[in-house]
C-alpha cells in the first residue's frame, strides 16, 4: 500500500509540476492564457522541456538552408530566449510563429522574415527516432532470445512482448487474412507497436517522453498513407475490377460512372478515417488532462477555499484521465491495426475462379 501511495504521489508531481510552471509563465497581469499554454504543450519545439524549469530546454540540432543556398548547422540553444544567431531566429508571431526564420534588414531599416528550408531535429522528430529505436529494441530482444535459447519460451519482459505479439497476430491478423497473414504480419505488427510506443511515451512528461506524436495529424497521416499504399499496391485483380467495373446494374456504371466514382472515393475515405480517428482520440486525451490541471490556476482567483477544492478535484480527474489515456493508448493502437488489417483483407479478395484455383493448389 505504501509503494502504491508513493508511486501515485510521484505521478501527481510529474503531472502537475510542469503545468504549474507553464501556467505561471502564461500569467500576464494576474491572468493566464489557457489556450496558449495548452497549444504550447501540444505543439512542436526546437528543444525538449525540462520538468520544473519549463523555460529551460534540452537543445536539439538545427539544420537550415538559407536564402543564398548555404547550409547552417548549430544547436537550438543559440536561439533560446529570443536570441538571434547568424541571421536566424524563432519567430514570435505571424505566419511563421514558433518556426525558424532568416531575418534580413532592408536599406530603409525594416526587417523581413524568410522561411528557410528547415530539416532541423525538432522535438517531434527526435521523439519519432526514439520511438523507432524502442520498437526495434523490443523486436530484436525477442529475436535474440529465441536464437540464444533454441526456441524455448521466453521469460519476464520478453514473455510479455511475445504475449502481445501473439494476441495481435492470432486475434486480428490471422483470422482476417488467413493464409496471407504471414505476408502482411511484419507491417501490421510494426504499426501496432510503433503507435503503442508513441502513445505511451506521449503520456510521460519527462525526457524521452512528452512529445504529442499521435496527436499530430501529420504523423497519423503518414501512418494512414502507409496503410493506403500497402492496401492498393498489393491489391488483387478482383479488387481493382470491383473498383472500376463493380458487379452492379450497367446503368450505374455506364455512361455515367456512378459506382466507380463512389468506389474510388472510398479508397481515400478509409485512410482518412484511420488518420482522423487516431489523431482526434489522442489529441483529445492530452487536452483534457492539461485543461483539468489548468482549472487549479483558473479558480485561484476565487479564494483559498475554492482553490483547495478545485485542486483536489483537478488532480483526481487528471490522474483518472491519465490512467484512462494509458488504456486508450492500447485500444487506439489495436483499432488502427485491426482496421488496417480489414482494409488489406478487402483488397486481397479473389474472384470465384481464383478462389477455386487457390484451393486446388493448397490440396
Amino acid at each position: 500500500m505504501k509503494k502504491l501511495l508513493t508511486i501515485l504521489s510521484i505521478l501527481l508531481v510529474i503531472l502537475i509540476a510542469p503545468a504549474t510552471v507553464s501556467a505561471n509563465e502564461g500569467n500576464e497581469g494576474g491572468k493566464i492564457n489557457p489556450k496558449e499554454i495548452i497549444f504550447d504543450h501540444l505543439g512542436d519545439h526546437y528543444g525538449w522541456e525540462v520538468p520544473f524549469m519549463h523555460s529551460v530546454r534540452i537543445p536539439l540540432p538545427v539544420i537550415v538552408k538559407d536564402k543564398e543556398g548555404s547550409w547552417h548547422i548549430f544547436s537550438s540553444s543559440r536561439l533560446m530566449h529570443d536570441a538571434e544567431y547568424e541571421g536566424f531566429a524563432i519567430a514570435k508571431d505571424g505566419q511563421y510563429a514558433k518556426k525558424i526564420v532568416q531575418i534580413s534588414t532592408q536599406p530603409d531599416g525594416t526587417k523581413t522574415e524568410y522561411r528557410p528550408l528547415d530539416l532541423s531535429i525538432t522535438k517531434n522528430v527526435m521523439a519519432l527516432i526514439i520511438s523507432a529505436l524502442v520498437v526495434m529494441l523490443c523486436a530484436f530482444s525477442v529475436l535474440r532470445w529465441y536464437k540464444k535459447h533454441n526456441m524455448k519460451a521466453p521469460h519476464k519482459a520478453t514473455a510479455m512482448l511475445e504475449v502481445v505479439v501473439e494476441f495481435v497476430y492470432y486475434g486480428v491478423i490471422r483470422p482476417t487474412l488467413g493464409a496471407k497473414a504471414h505476408r502482411f504480419a511484419p507491417y501490421l505488427l510494426t504499426v501496432f507497436f510503433f503507435i503503442l510506443v508513441m502513445n505511451l511515451l506521449g503520456l510521460i512528461v519527462i525526457f524521452p517522453g512528452g512529445a504529442n506524436l499521435t496527436g499530430n495529424i501529420a504523423v497519423t497521416m503518414v501512418l494512414a498513407v502507409c496503410t493506403f499504399i500497402v492496401t492498393n499496391l498489393f491489391g488483387t485483380k478482383h479488387y481493382w475490377k470491383d473498383i472500376f467495373w463493380p458487379d452492379v446494374p450497367l446503368w450505374l456504371k455506364f455512361p455515367i460512372p456512378i459506382m466507380p466514382v463512389i468506389e474510388i472515393f472510398g479508397m481515400f475515405t478509409k485512410p482518412a478515417a484511420l488518420m482522423v480517428r487516431l489523431f482526434a482520440n489522442m489529441m483529445g486525451g492530452h487536452m483534457i488532462v492539461i485543461t483539468l490541471t489548468l482549472l487549479i490556476f483558473i479558480f485561484a482567483a476565487f479564494g483559498v477555499a475554492v482553490t483547495g477544492i478545485s485542486t483536489v478535484l483537478s488532480v483526481a480527474f487528471s490522474l483518472f484521465m491519465l490512467l484512462l489515456d494509458t488504456l486508450v493508448s492500447f485500444i487506439q493502437a489495436y483499432v488502427f491495426t485491426m482496421l488496417s488489417t480489414l482494409f488489406i483483407s478487402l483488397a486481397q479478395e479473389e474472384g470465384h475462379h481464383e478462389e477455386k484455383t487457390e484451393k486446388l493448389e493448397t490440396k
